[in-house]
């Protein structure tokens, strides 16, 4: 019986170990820590597409991560080891890309249609104003 316990606490261990995302030693450093948590999330996974590399146990995945973490302990800053993601995969592994020609349409969109909706709502209201009251509403 103490076989079977020992047997089943190893297969549940190696069977945990299996399902971890990130087995890599922690820096010592917790101000180094949380850059290289925050770098991993802010991160896309190039294969996943809809999860940070933080978040996907896909080996390209497993990679970034090694990736971000040699370079946080080579003193790399934040801006650095996203400039080098970016270069190596594109634009698209960052979730917040950088303002650039080709991504102007990207950041500038939303208040442009935001302008135009405002646009369109005071004219409305301007042709709105102009036109006459109807005064018999009871019938």
């Amino acid at each position: 019986m103490r076989k079977l316990a020992w047997l089943i606490a190893v297969w549940l261990g190696a069977a945990a170990s299996a399902f971890a995302i990130d087995i890599e030693v922690a820096f010592d450093d917790p101000v180094l820590q949380e850059r290289y948590l925050s770098l991993i999330s802010e991160i896309r996974c190039p294969k996943c597409l809809n999860e940070s590399i933080a978040e996907s146990d896909a080996p390209v995945a497993a990679d970034l991560r090694r990736e971000v973490r040699r370079l946080i302990g080579e003193g790399k800053s934040d801006g650095d080891v996203r400039s080098f993601l970016a270069a190596r995969y594109g634009e698209f592994v960052l979730y917040r890309p950088r303002l650039s020609a080709t991504t102007l349409a990207l950041w500038a969109g939303p208040f442009v249609f935001l302008g135009l909706g405002g646009l369109v709502f005071w004219r409305i209201l301007a042709a709105r104003r102009n036109q006459p009251l109807d005064e018999d509403w009871s019938s």
